[in-house]
């Protein structure tokens, strides 16, 4: 664990809330969004996961390799093949 840092707590519009250093942002790695839960008397600050990260890129690999087909075998009935009146 990093060395502690001591900062004042502030008003912010009718909250409160604490600056973090750029240091300390910086050393974490944490750029943009975070998530904040509350463990005992620790706050616990960190970055929001990226749903589905980098999948688009895989998908565009499986489709250049040819590995993007459906596995489960098309059983087709004659319902299927009719054409609807609507």
């Amino acid at each position: 664990m990093g060395k502690a840092v001591k900062i004042q707590i502030v008003k912010i519009g009718d909250s409160q809330g604490v600056f973090i250093p750029k240091t300390l942002l910086e050393q974490s790695g944490i750029t943009s969004e975070v998530e904040i839960e509350v463990q005992g008397n620790h706050f616990i600050i960190h970055p929001v996961k990226q749903v589905r990260r980098g999948w688009e890129q895989a998908f565009i690999e499986m489709a250049e390799k040819g590995d993007d087909i459906l596995l489960d075998d098309i059983n087709t009935t004659e319902w299927d093949e009719t054409e609807w009146q609507w």
